[in-house]
This record gives structure tokens, sequence and C-alpha cells, in this order.
């Protein structure tokens, strides 16, 4: 066992939530937005992001194989650079997640409620309440949940590359080769030249985010360097396939300028393609999977909030205080009788309501300013784990074997971090992008106030 957790998640577990975990209702409803900024070209924005991320998702894989945590790169932030490092990177992290979590709550709902005809309230507080009994249950149940939700998002994504590359060559009933008209025929490949290929980045940048859970995870099952090490090197194909696959079907068969971000499934992209297969009831299938998407991100989160506000506890625990002796355990940094740390989850549920309720009230400045904040956060979460992996990457040869390597180390973690610095750089080009940075930074200097001052007060009571 790993921090007194269970190991009840199996290989197939991870491995299954290594592939659907970059499969979201970002990609059923977001790709157009990204095809609109650089046309056919986003798919060098793609490729730039998902190479990045390919990076950052090897050297966190590096460190969770050698090290398995729950706190994942908060608790390398730590080992790395030190208490406060680790304790802004876990809130921030816990911040975004439970943000995101109302998002993906209220989304859901929404569509829930306009099919049995309820007010959206009501769907949400039973997804609430059920989501949350599954995962107080064990562990087991919260990987079940997740293999199956991933297995379906699977097969839907190979369902359409399938039916796509028909339409392509036109081998269904009643269509025609598409030929490159839509590819390179409306202003060509790049129609908005480098700045479109530049905006798409910023559209398509934090596609991929929620790979990172599967690192958290691993630290609860039975083999962590073999979990690991099989989902992270599933992200290189995953990646290729999934994504710049369905990418480039959706850009050869659909005009890149007559796309933007979908408000319904009625108009995204993939709903577009399937419907040129004249295929029944597409609208309604592009829900439900577009509803099971964002409960699948639901159920991850608060999974993922619920170890990550563990592990920071747990960490606190163990410092001395008060006579140098190891720190009590406080109620979140317990689990009960079935390895399940049920305080902290609990909160993070908690918190998860109050999320959904900012979304329903949608209060003017308050809103905006917390899902700004949760719009750059992966960017600092990625750097520091960057960083973390060069500072930690001698220590940890040293402790002993490392079943996931990074490659051509130390250049390609070099390569990581200046991707991440002009992406930075990037995103204060562009005013909306801009803000988020801003905000981003604001609750990243709170929380480095309140580390300094939870440090020294713990200090002072040994």
């Amino acid at each position: 066992m790993v921090d007194s957790l269970t190991d009840g998640l199996k290989v197939r577990h991870l491995t299954m939530m290594g592939l659907g975990s970059a499969i979201g209702a970002g990609l059923f409803l977001g790709t157009g937005a990204g095809i609109a900024a650089a046309g056919p070209a986003v798919l060098l924005s793609y490729a730039i992001a998902g190479f990045l991320v390919i990076l950052v998702m090897r050297m966190l894989g590096e460190m969770a194989a050698a090290s398995p945590s729950s706190g994942s790169f908060s608790t390398y932030a730590e080992m790395a650079f030190g208490r406060t490092a680790g304790f802004v990177t876990g809130w921030l992290y816990w911040f975004t997640l439970v943000m995101v979590m109302g998002a993906e709550m209220t989304g859901a709902a929404a569509f829930m409620g306009a099919w049995f005809g309820v007010d959206p309230w009501i769907p949400a507080l039973v997804a609430m309440v059920v989501f949350a009994a599954i995962n107080l249950a064990k562990v087991s149940n919260f990987g079940e949940f997740e293999f199956w939700f991933a297995a379906i998002k699977v097969t839907v994504i190979i369902g359409f590359l399938v039916v796509g590359t028909l339409l392509v060559f036109g081998l269904l009933p009643g269509s025609d080769p598409v030929g490159a008209a839509n590819f390179t025929g409306l202003g060509g490949f790049a129609p908005n030249g480098v700045s479109g290929i530049a905006a798409g980045l910023l559209v398509v940048a934090f596609a991929f985010g929620g790979i990172e859970i599967v690192t958290i995870a691993a630290a609860e099952s039975k083999d962590p360097a073999l979990s690991v090490g099989r989902a992270v090197r599933s992200v290189v194909w995953r990646i290729s396939v999934f994504y710049l696959g369905s990418i480039l079907v959706i850009t050869l068969l659909l005009p890149w300028n007559r796309l933007d971000e979908a408000q319904s499934a009625a108009e995204s992209p993939f709903t577009l393609v399937l419907q040129q297969a004249n295929l029944s009831g597409v609208v309604g299938f592009m829900e439900a999977v577009i509803v099971l998407s964002l409960l699948s991100a639901f159920n991850a989160q608060i999974y993922a909030t619920s170890r990550m506000m563990y592990s920071l506890a747990l960490r606190e625990g163990r410092r001395p205080a008060g006579g140098g002796r190891e720190g009590r355990r406080g109620p979140l940094a317990r689990v009960d009788a079935s390895g399940v740390p049920r305080a902290a989850l609990l909160v993070s549920v908690f918190f998860g309501f109050v999320a959904v309720l900012l979304n329903y009230l949608d209060l003017d400045g308050l809103l905006t300013f917390l899902l700004n904040a949760v719009g750059a956060s992966l960017l600092a979460i990625w750097a520091v784990t960057v960083a973390s992996q060069l500072r930690l990457r001698r220590r940890l040869e040293a402790a002993g074997p490392m079943p996931v390597r990074m490659w051509a180390f130390p250049y390609l973690s070099w390569v990581a971090l200046a991707l991440l610095v002009g992406l930075t750089v990037l995103m204060l080009t562009d005013a909306s992008s801009r803000r988020q940075v801003l905000a981003t930074l604001a609750v990243l200097v709170l929380l480095t106030v309140v580390g300094l001052i939870t440090g020294r007060r713990r200090a002072a009571a040994r």
C-alpha cells in the first residue's frame, strides 16, 4: 500500500483510464473553435500541444513510477523545492478541479434537465449524491466506473474514425471521395497563417488536461510502476490517433470556415460528420456521449480532489510539531475501513456543490475571475512538474531502479520548459488569455502567502 491507501485499482483500470482521460466533452464541443482559428493547420496546433503534453507526462510518469504517491506532482514539488512548493501546487490543483467539477456538472445537468423536463439542479443534485456514494464505497468502484466510461468513449472515437475514413474515400452508400477541397481549397492549409496556428494553440493547449489523474490513481494500484508505465507509453499513440486522427477527418469533410465552438450537440463537428453518413438519431447519440464524458470527468475529479487533499493533509501530519514529534493525523489524513479518505472526499464534494451553485448564480465578477484562474492553472502545474523532474532525476536514479525514464534527459526536459514559457508569452499577447494568466498568478500569490504563514506557524510550534 502507498500512503495508507488500498491497492484496489487494477492495471486494466489504469490503462483504460489513461486511454479515456484525453477524451472529454471539450473534444466533442470545443474542436470547432480551434479549427475556426487556424483552419486545417489546427493539426499543427494540436501536434505542438500534444508534443508538450507527451513530454510532461513522460516526466511525471518517471517520478510516479519511481516514487508513487497520491499527491503526484504536489509530492514531487515538495521533494524538489520544499514544503511551500508542494502546498501551492497541490492546493492550486485542488481548486482547479473543484471549479471544473462545478462547470462539468452544470453542463451535464443542462442536458439531463432538458431530457427529463426538470430544472437542471435536480439531476445535478442526484448525480452529485450518486457519484459521492460510488467514491465513498471503495476505490475499485471508482476504477470500474472509469473503466467502462473510458471504454465507451474509446469505442465512440474508434467508430467515428472508421465512419469518417469511409466517408473520406467515398466508400459508404451515396458518398463520393472528398479529395482535398476542404483541406487546402479554402485559403490553403493555413488560411490565417502563423497567427492562426498560434490562436489555435491557445484554444487547444489545455485540451489534454485530465491525463495527470492516472499518476494520482496509480498510487492505489497493485503495481504502480507497471500501471504508470503502460499509461504513459500509451499517451503518444492515443494523442496521435484520437485527437489528430479526429481533426484530420473533420477538416477533410467539413469546411473550416463554417465551424466554431459548438454550443450544443447539434453543432458539434462530430455530429456534422456523422450526419453525412445518413445515420439516424445522431444528435441524441452525441448528446448522450457528451453527458457521459462530462459525468466521467466529474467522477474522476471527485476522486482526484479527495486524494490530493488527503495527500496534503497526510504530509502536514508527518511533519514534526510540538517538541519535534511527528504531528498527529487530522481527519483529512485518515482513511476508513475501505481505504477511502472519507473526510477529504466529503469536503471535496461539498465544495463541488458550492462550485455548481456558483455556476447557477453566475455572480458578476466572482465566477468570471474563478474560471479565468482555472484557465492557466495547468500551465503552472506543468511548469512545476518539469522543474521538479529536472531537480529530482539524479536523486531518483541514486535511490533505485527507474521503470520509466524521460527521453534524452535533460535536453527534452528543457525543451518542455521552453515550450511552456513560449505558451505563457503567447497567452499574454491575447486579451482573454492574458486575464487567465493574471487571475492564475493572483491565486498563486495568495496560496504562496497562505503556505508561508502556515509553514511558519508549524515551525514556531516545534
